[in-house]
């Protein structure tokens, strides 16, 4: 397979998601491929996920974990995380701190 320039300049990151979140992923993938013909890749979607946020001029002013940044980005959507479910995560969170 032959580089291009732009394959060139990229790195490589890994990152561990759970099953939900590669099954999420993958259904963004089909439902393009099953509405144009055309099959995006999981790269193909976090590169766009992360280039969406870039325009939006996100930045990690404030942001002390994964909850803080999913309700900054749920702000600048016009979204809200229901405050139950932000608890659930926070307490998991805690927990997870508390283990470490």
């Amino acid at each position: 397979m032959k580089q291009t320039q732009e394959d060139k300049k990229r790195g490589r990151i890994i990152a561990f998601l759970t099953r939900e979140e590669i099954d999420f992923i993958d259904k963004l993938s089909k439902d393009a491929l099953f509405s144009t013909g055309h099959k995006l890749s999981r790269s193909d979607v976090v590169r766009a996920l992360i280039d969406a946020i870039k325009i939006k001029e996100v930045n990690g002013e404030g942001v002390n974990s994964k909850s803080d940044l999913e309700r900054k980005l749920l702000a600048i959507m016009n979204l809200t995380l229901p405050d139950t479910l932000y608890n659930i995560k926070k307490e998991k969170e805690n927990q997870g701190d508390e283990n470490n």
